[in-house]
């Protein structure tokens, strides 16, 4: 413990000495930038761009926070299971290397959110927007004008607008959309557009109602399942880490010191180690499953 201590006094010297008079935690947050910009995936790299600009982004105290629960558990893991400062580091370290991967999954939870927002508000403006003009592409026209928009979907709808115009149709640009934004009520409202246009519907209030209806019923589900997976992952979390006090229970049928000798087993030693990472897998597999497929129909 007293190695550790001194480890950690000398960083802290050697950050301090090397900061130039900007402070330590300006330091730290600009040595921290340059290693994010250079390994960081483009896919998080821009996601985290988006999520920023909405305010959602990670702060600097949610990283501590993480960081402090992410190594306070897994010290408490390694030592339960192993009673040594070893592998307590060890796991300590990649418990906080983890960070970064759970931040980048709940930023793709946020950006979902978002995007399938957005999606919601494009169909349901064109759709109002189309009762005053009668035609797609005013309708788009009026969307894009309302202020109502943000990129990238702004963006996409002005891409539309213009193959539209290109093309002399609007095929092109509904398939466009339909590869970006690969929801039901987006492929069913330019279905119905479709027909419109080629086919010279009319009387196409009550359908484009309907419609409307249909997708408040569906956005009422999805914001419902959404609370339902909050629920359940505050359950499963408090599950996965309950697991790991299985060791606890372990030793206190055979006794703390009869634990320990059987640590001098190697085979034992090892599955410990599998119990811990089959956990950790789980626990992490469970995160992944909740941060994805936000927003789906």
């Amino acid at each position: 413990m007293e190695i550790i201590i001194v480890g950690v006094i000398v960083i802290f010297i050697v950050t301090y000495r090397f900061s130039s008079g900007n402070g330590v935690y300006r330091f730290i947050n600009e040595q921290g930038q340059k290693i994010y910009s250079v390994y960081a995936p483009y896919s998080f790299r821009e996601i985290s761009k988006k999520v920023k600009k909405l305010g959602l982004n990670y702060t600097i105290k949610d990283y501590i926070i993480q960081i402090v629960l992410f190594g306070g558990i897994a010290a408490v893991v390694g030592y339960m299971y192993f009673y040594s400062l070893i592998v307590v580091i060890i796991y300590v370290v990649i418990s906080i290397l983890a960070v970064p991967y759970v931040a980048y999954l709940n930023y793709k939870r946020r950006y979902s959110e978002f995007i399938f927002e957005q999606v919601q508000v494009y169909v349901t403006n064109t759709i109002m927007e189309f009762a005053t003009t009668q035609a797609f592409i005013k309708s788009l026209e009026g969307v894009v004008e309302s202020g109502v928009l943000e990129d990238p979907v702004l963006s996409d709808v002005k891409t539309m607008i213009a193959l539209s115009y290109e093309k002399g149709d609007v095929n092109d640009s509904i398939v466009y959309m339909n590869t970006k934004y690969p929801f039901f009520m987006v492929k069913n409202m330019h279905q119905l557009f479709l027909q419109v246009t080629k086919e010279g519907a009319k009387d196409t209030q009550d359908t484009f109602d309907n419609m409307l209806q249909d997708i408040d019923a569906l956005v009422e589900g999805v914001y419902r399942d959404r609370m339902d997976r909050a629920n359940f992952h505050r359950q499963f979390l408090m599950f996965g880490i309950a697991l790991y006090g299985i060791v606890i229970l372990i030793q206190m049928l055979l006794g703390t010191e009869t634990y320990i000798s059987m640590l001098d087993n190697l085979f034992m030693y090892i599955m410990l180690h599998i119990l811990v990472i089959v956990n950790t897998a789980f626990l992490l597999k469970g995160e992944k499953y909740y941060n994805e497929n936000v927003g789906a129909e």
